[in-house]
């Protein structure tokens, strides 16, 4: 099975990168752009037969850092 995970910061941490893109949106021309978040999404490959308990012990150990970031996982 493929998984996604999808990696964000969490909402009350400061996202440089997004505000950065959200300012250069603007200076683009686009108009009313509100908050920008940056992340990642991470393609996983894994057995059928994975446990979701593993799965998220993966997501969180793993591919995020969960003091600051949250994590979300679609099949």
């Amino acid at each position: 099975m493929k998984i996604v995970v999808t990696v964000m910061p969490k909402p009350s941490v400061l996202d440089p990168q997004g505000a950065a893109a959200a300012e250069a949106i603007r200076h683009l021309g686009l108009q009313g752009v509100g908050r920008v978040r940056i992340g990642k999404s991470i393609e996983v490959e894994l057995p059928d037969s994975t446990p979701e308990a593993e799965i998220h012990s993966v997501a969180r150990e793993l591919l995020s850092n969960p003091v600051i970031e949250d994590y979300e996982i679609s099949k």
